[in-house]
């Protein structure tokens, strides 16, 4: 990775301070991923956890940070610059956030639509079903699904839902977030170039999961913060206790009856006007035909390009 820092008033030993504290904790995580062990990685990122009482009261800091330092070198080698005349926690992204150029013709974005509810809502199965109405349309369409298990941070998540490791909460939160970081470059690629993507879980089951916990909500936020926001986050609404009535149901660490309550009280403080509820108590045709209706009229706005991308809880 390769991380500079530009400061000009050195005198200011506080600002500079701020700054050298912000650096070497990257230069500390750049080291965690120059081919270690997952063991190594993951006691890296826990050890990272325990002295968040080096930031405790500043929100989007040092943690954040050095924790995207650590994550963001591996899939498209993020370069993270520091500067004396604007705030340190800016990340220098791609201005041009709607449409691509190939040749002399102008390739309008795909939507990003991400489906989030409590366990065993139906959202997996409506992903599915989704992908493959928008491709009967003729609309280029992709599922992808989060938390990715594929990847060398998803095992590690696997590993920890299925009861086989035990993580902090703080830690796997950070695991979790890594995880949507991993594919933020390619998420950019694909819109850009016209694909729809139909998003299984987001950053808020993160947050909502998270929080549930007892975890302060903003600083749950704080890792997801530059990630690229939905078009639209459809919810598939249910109660907890209908939820835990499907099959399967208890298969995983978080499918408790009461802490998926917690995490339905924890999703009511994110919607926002992105967010269109599903009542999913209903028969499976019929939230998919309500689902296919909002996601086609987004995805029409998208190519049309009245709806510029633009970047999650960033203000």
């Amino acid at each position: 990775m390769d991380t500079t820092a530009k400061i000009s008033d050195i005198s200011k030993t506080t600002t500079a301070a701020n700054y050298a504290c912000r650096i070497l904790v990257c230069c500390r995580t750049q080291q965690m991923t120059r081919g270690e062990s997952n063991e190594n990685v993951e006691n890296g990122v826990q050890d990272l956890a325990v002295n968040d009482s080096l930031s405790a009261g500043r929100g989007y800091d040092l943690w954040h940070v050095s924790f995207k330092a650590l994550l963001l070198q591996k899939s498209f080698n993020f370069r993270v610059q520091f500067f004396s005349n604007c705030s340190p926690k800016k990340l220098r992204m791609d201005s041009n956030l709607n449409c691509s150029i190939e040749g002399n013709k102008k390739v309008c974005r795909g939507a990003l639509v991400v489906l989030e509810g409590l366990d065993r809502s139906g959202k997996s199965s409506q992903c599915s079903r989704l992908a493959n109405y928008l491709e009967g349309q003729g609309i280029s369409a992709e599922l992808w699904r989060f938390p990715d298990r594929n990847t060398d941070v998803g095992k590690m998540i696997s590993a920890y839902l299925t009861n086989t490791s035990q993580l902090d909460d703080h830690t796997i939160h950070l695991l979790f977030s890594a995880n949507r970081w991993e594919k933020r470059s390619l998420m950019e690629t694909k819109l850009k170039s016209g694909t729809t993507l139909i998003v299984d879980r987001y950053s808020y089951s993160g947050v909502a999961f998270s929080s549930a916990k007892g975890l302060d909500i903003e600083w749950c936020k704080a890792p997801e913060v530059g990630l690229l926001a939905p078009d639209l986050v459809a919810y598939l609404d249910i109660p907890p206790e209908k939820a835990a009535e499907r099959g399967g149901y208890g298969g995983e660490r978080y499918e408790k009856l009461e802490f998926q309550k917690k995490v339905a009280e924890s999703y009511k403080a994110l919607h926002d006007v992105s967010w269109k509820s599903v009542d999913a108590c209903q028969p499976i045709e019929d939230v998919e035909k309500q689902l296919q209706e909002i996601v086609f009229d987004c995805v029409t706005e998208c190519q049309k390009g009245k709806k510029p991308l633009s970047l999650l809880w960033s203000k």
